[in-house]
């Protein structure tokens, strides 16, 4: 026979006292004596009571209970942000929920309905590159959950965002490449419709036509590592007997386009430049090192979580934080 778990009202009836004494008396409560405190903590323990969590949201409005929310867990942006998210919380008391949306706007929906009825005290998310509807993540916060949208970010302009500087490491990324004097250029880019995306890539263009108008530039999209690999191949024969760089706007996209470099048997630096923006794992992967745009996903969820914990204290107004870049050099330019 399954075992039943212990309640308030079993404990209440074994020492032949009220529920609402016991409840109070497991939450130290000075109008419940310590001789009675005694006995129901330790017949509590004796039968090995735990509260009902989903009892004590009911009561609570808040499940002491982070979600975060991305898009893929392959990526190692994610986990550094993650791992900074879960230690934080627990120095506060929280735990730490991890959804992953597989960049579906339906299964995003489904997360947040589902951590709407857990009351999770907070969300963090990076949206899908299909997310267009504000609702669902406004209607959170009329239910007392705050949202902070980090990497990934709407474009809506009222809602906390947390985000790396996309425009700074881009411009970093393309003075790296003037200043080796480098006119023939492969861009690998992610999805077209993201905000990062459409940064990174304004502000790659216009500092390297603003430096060099003879500049042949050559820009791809690619939604994953695969599709990296593969857009990186076919554009590489473009350049072939003529000095050149590749440009990786993130990790995932690196990882790709080195993979189809190495398919070719091209060496770097000798036969091209390899340059990206990069939390700064996948670089140190290769030899020699690749150079980089450091975009910091530990930085970021220090930065996310300290403006969790401001809205749970009361801090009512949107703000859009950024995390800036810097040149991290390795031999790969």
């Amino acid at each position: 026979m399954m075992k039943q778990n212990p309640t308030l009202k079993k404990i209440a009836e074994r020492l032949s006292v009220s529920i609402s004494t016991v409840s109070r008396a497991l939450k130290d409560h000075p109008d419940i004596s310590a001789e009675t405190k005694k006995k129901i903590n330790e017949l509590a323990e004796l039968l090995e009571y735990d509260p009902n969590p989903y009892a004590v949201n009911l009561r609570t409005h808040s499940s002491k209970e982070f979600a975060v929310v991305v898009p893929s867990l392959s990526n190692f942006f994610y986990h550094s942000f993650i791992s900074a998210i879960e230690e934080h919380a627990r120095s506060f008391g929280y735990s730490v929920i991890i959804y992953r949306s597989s960049n579906d706007p339906v299964i995003e929906q489904e997360i947040l309905k589902s951590c709407r009825h857990k009351r999770v005290s907070g969300i963090f998310i990076a949206i899908t590159s299909e997310t267009k509807e504000m609702e669902p993540f406004l209607k959170l916060d009329v239910h007392g959950i705050p949202v902070i949208f980090f990497d990934k970010v709407p474009q809506y302009e009222s809602c906390n965002k947390i985000c790396v500087g996309d425009e700074l490491a881009a411009t970093i990324a393309a003075e790296e490449i003037i200043k080796k004097g480098i006119t023939n250029v492969i861009g690998i880019f992610g999805n077209k419709n993201m905000s990062i995306t459409k940064a990174r890539l304004s502000k790659f263009n216009s500092v390297l036509a603003s430096n060099h108008t003879d500049m042949d530039l050559k820009i791809a999209y690619a939604n994953s590592s695969e599709e990296s690999e593969i857009q990186t191949m076919s554009l590489l024969s473009e350049f072939e007997g003529r000095k050149f760089a590749v440009f990786c706007m993130s990790d995932e996209v690196l990882a790709g386009s080195m993979k189809a470099i190495q398919r070719k048997g091209l060496v770097i630096p000798d036969d091209l430049g390899v340059i990206a923006i990069s939390d700064g794992m996948i670089p140190k992967l290769f030899y020699p090192e690749i150079t980089y745009a450091e975009t910091s996903g530990y930085n970021l969820g220090k930065l996310a979580f300290d403006r969790m914990m401001r809205c749970i204290s009361g801090s009512s107004f949107a703000q859009t934080i950024i995390d800036e870049s810097k040149l991290v050099v390795g031999g790969s330019i």
